[in-house]
């Protein structure tokens, strides 16, 4: 919104322009976003462990151990929202399309995850929106925002490591989208266990898809960076990184108070919203596979989850892992909380590290 206001301002105060450049807005909305969080943060938690008093937050298929961090808010993920939205709409390109199918799947998915939340929270219903029901939410969520602005969406996918590898799923791609935003939703809200573990990850994620985003977008002096990578240009994705911006630094806002021992919890609502944020993210800069690569760590939680199922339901009763999601099965083996947590984000700065050699690699 600044953008329409500010630049035409630059014929009169020369510094305002620097509000034309991707690159200075990126870097304003990351640190907006962070100051947002850590101005709000106290008030916010204070405002939840006031109405949720009294209420147990701690998921009943967890280590025993976790009965000790009853009474911790949850539903932190609305100050996330909240972080990400405003530097979203001051500094992000309002023309842009793709910043609105981002913020309306993001907000979206973190309403259908309040709706869940507050269900878990109240007495009539602890256990929250049935499963199907949460899931034709988000489906609806998830179309009307293709039906309002992804209709002209390229519906070829890119194969990272080969450059020459593009399918064309045709009208099978708005299923394959619906999958990467769903299943990216639920892999965040399943490694979302432990304090710090589903937000170290996000941060990361969205700082990488924030780079691949510039990338896709821009154009500097006439020089294509995304073509001398053998990346899709897309034009306008550059404003994604704005978005971006936004989710690394609410995040890591939210990562002062969600660090070991948790001040609050996120909640469906922080890890539905932040899954679907990448999800989306990666769609609209048409890095879809390489966000299994990015988001590593949620992959390998989701993963296990499903192996685990799987491999009880074949052998009449027998497990893979002490327990799924993966890191309490690692909380089982010994580890302690804060080296499961540290130890899950070293791995996924790896995994993100290696996804943007890939660049180089095609």
């Amino acid at each position: 919104m600044l953008v329409r206001y500010l630049v035409p301002l630059s014929a009169h105060f020369t510094p305002l322009n620097v509000f034309r450049y991707p690159s200075f807005r990126i870097l304003v909305s990351g640190m907006l976003a962070l100051l947002l969080g850590m101005i709000l943060g106290p008030w916010f938690i204070q405002t939840l462990r006031a109405r949720q008093h009294g209420v147990s937050n701690v998921r009943e298929d967890t280590p025993e151990d976790h009965q000790k961090k009853v009474g911790t808010p949850t539903m932190g993920g609305g100050l996330v929202l909240f972080c990400v939205a405003i530097p979203t709409l001051l500094l992000a390109d309002l023309g842009n399309r793709y910043v609105w199918f981002a913020l309306l799947v993001t907000l979206g998915f973190g309403a259908v995850g309040a709706a869940d939340d507050y269900l878990k929270l109240s007495k009539s219903n602890s256990k929250g929106l049935a499963g199907r029901l949460k899931l034709v939410a988000l489906t609806a969520v998830f179309v009307l925002a293709y039906l309002l602005f992804g209709r002209h969406l390229d519906t070829r996918i890119y194969v990272p490591f080969d450059r020459h590898l593009n399918p064309d799923l045709g009208l099978y791609y708005p299923l394959f989208a619906w999958l990467v935003v769903v299943g990216t939703a639920n892999a965040v809200n399943i490694t979302d266990g432990l304090d710090g573990l589903a937000i170290g990850p996000s941060i990361v994620s969205a700082v990488t898809l924030g780079v691949l985003a510039w990338v896709a977008g821009s154009v500097i002096a006439g020089f294509n960076i995304a073509h001398y990578l053998y990346l899709p240009h897309i034009e306008g994705a550059e404003e994604l990184g704005v978005f971006s911006a936004a989710v690394a630094g609410a995040g890591i806002a939210f990562l002062w108070y969600n660090t070991y021992p948790a001040s609050v919890f996120m909640g469906d609502v922080g890890s539905l919203a932040l899954g679907a944020a990448l999800g989306i993210v990666a769609i609209l800069i048409k890095q879809e596979l390489l966000l299994v690569i990015v988001g590593g760590v949620f992959v390998l939680e989701a993963m296990s989850v499903v192996l685990q199922v799987g491999y009880f339901k074949a052998t009449g009763g027998q497990r893979i892992f002490r327990m799924a999601p993966l890191h309490h099965h690692f909380e089982l083996s010994g580890w302690s909380e804060p080296k499961v947590i540290t130890r899950f984000v070293i791995v996924g700065i790896i995994f993100a590290l290696f996804s943007l050699a890939t660049l180089k690699l095609r």
